[in-house]
């Protein structure tokens, strides 16, 4: 289910925790996946903000997936509108979304608002489904 940059399909967005484990992200991201359901397009890539791409949770749920990880500048990720934010993320990482930011920033629409691992409390991992088109162009500053 590997895909490239310049093909249709989706981009998962994710942030985590410090130490997450991959078993949070893996099964946030494949339940979210199952919930679109095949017709949605095949799964491109994970993304996130570059401070989270050596999280070993997120870098293993990439891999149980069998599909590249790419990291966003903050600046990047800070420059795209999302529908939520998250004072936690802009605190620790100097970005107000991770999940959505990430997902929207090779281009495409967002399919998939931001979603949180886990009950009540604060989340161990979130992700994001965005569907991007052929040839999406990534924004400026990649």
């Amino acid at each position: 289910m590997t895909g490239s940059r310049g093909a249709a399909g989706l981009v998962v967005g994710v942030g985590a925790c410090r130490d997450a484990p991959a078993e949070a992200v893996y099964t946030l991201v494949s339940g979210v996946l199952a919930e679109l359901g095949p017709d949605a397009g095949p799964l491109l890539e994970l993304a996130t903000v570059e401070a989270k791409a050596t999280e070993p949770g997120i870098v293993e749920a990439a891999r149980l997936l069998g599909v590249g990880l790419r990291s966003w500048a903050p600046g990047v990720l800070a420059s795209l509108a999302t529908p939520h934010s998250s004072p936690t993320a802009l605190a620790a990482l100097g970005v107000p979304s991770v999940a959505e930011a990430a997902a929207l920033a090779g281009g495409g629409e967002l399919l998939v608002p931001k979603r949180k691992s886990g009950g009540p409390g604060p989340a161990v991992a979130t992700c994001a489904v965005a569907r991007r088109g052929p040839a999406g162009d990534a924004p400026e500053g990649e």
